[in-house]
């Protein structure tokens, strides 16, 4: 402010005019052709005092204080800043480790060892224990072997039952699938009357005249209706035991051949209907019960068909 001032005196004497030498001042010509210039000047100068002066409100200053957070954010901003180039560095170096685990992934992924998923299985009824099977490539006679072990080895209580699903690929395999396995003798209309759904399972009586700790093995088939299925299952009686022979434990032999012409009978099993077929000593060497009007047994063993039809019922009840 004292230099505008200082300066505004300065221009005001050299401005001033000089005596001439008729004891009068005379004017200089460049007076008369700056004065104007001068006047603007000296104008917006004492205007410029004026406005410092006057900044009560303090406007100036908070121009000044918005131009100094104004550089400091373009110092912050600058890629040459400390914090900048550090956090360039971290995004580099975490870059390049995604990279590193990238290349990992494709080249060496086969070495990486995955938890097997569960294959997802729909129970018809309650099972205290479930298996899953895998049957990838095997023959009908290595599948209906590994049934047959399975449930001669069961590990579930006396009185329980256990659940067997096969699978192929990491999937359940489906009563249609587990047909064109077996190679039964359903055609494909007939099995299309069958829910693909069916349980494979054991049933552990404790009463096994061999070992207490075999199970019956049963075959748990749900259908349309009662009147849609008998006729179907009446025209497999004269292949189901050829189909079926080797989940059972029934061996072709000279002695067996009878069991594979003889005929089903008709019986009552746990107050149901049932189709039977015996040997010559009157014991069941396999047998096909109603359970009801949409659930059909396939085994040998009554006490399975008792605890099947129980299970039934309670899971009819909880729907």
């Amino acid at each position: 402010m004292d230099f505008l001032r200082n300066l505004n005196f300065f221009k005001l004497g050299f401005c001033l005019p000089k005596p001439s030498l008729g004891g009068g001042f005379k004017e200089p010509k460049f007076m008369d052709e700056n004065k104007l210039k001068n006047k603007n000047v000296e104008t917006y100068t004492a205007d410029m005092v004026k406005a410092i002066e006057s900044d009560k409100g303090g406007l100036i200053k908070k121009i000044i204080h918005e131009e100094e957070e104004h550089e400091a954010e373009k110092v912050n901003l600058s890629p040459g800043s400390k914090k900048n180039r550090t956090f360039m560095f971290i995004g580099m170096v975490l870059v390049f480790l995604a990279l590193v685990v990238l290349v990992f992934l494709a080249f060496f992924n086969n070495k990486i060892n995955t938890v097997p998923v569960v294959p997802q299985a729909s129970s018809i009824i309650f099972t205290d224990q479930t298996d899953f099977t895998p049957i990838d490539g095997l023959t009908k006679e290595k599948i209906a072997e590994t049934i047959s072990n399975e449930a001669n080895n069961t590990k579930v209580k006396i009185g329980g039952v256990g659940g067997i699903y096969l699978t192929e690929n990491k999937k359940v395999v489906g009563f249609s699938r587990f047909s064109t396995l077996i190679k039964n003798s359903l055609t494909a209309s007939q099995i299309g009357l069958i829910n693909d759904n069916f349980l494979l399972g054991t049933f552990k009586s404790g009463l096994s005249s061999i070992s207490p700790n075999i199970g019956d093995l049963f075959i748990l088939l749900k259908v349309k209706s009662f009147s849609d299925i008998f006729p179907v299952m009446q025209s497999w009686e004269s292949k189901m035991l050829y189909d079926l022979h080797g989940f059972f434990g029934v061996k072709l032999s000279p002695e067996t051949n009878y069991l594979f012409t003889k005929n089903f009978e008709d019986g009552i099993v746990a107050n149901k209907n049932a189709r039977i077929l015996k040997d010559n000593d009157g014991q069941i060497i396999l047998m096909y019960v109603f359970a009801d009007d949409n659930s059909i047994i396939l085994t040998k063993s009554e006490n399975a068909v008792s605890e099947l039809i129980l299970r039934l019922n309670s899971s009819q009840i909880k729907k």
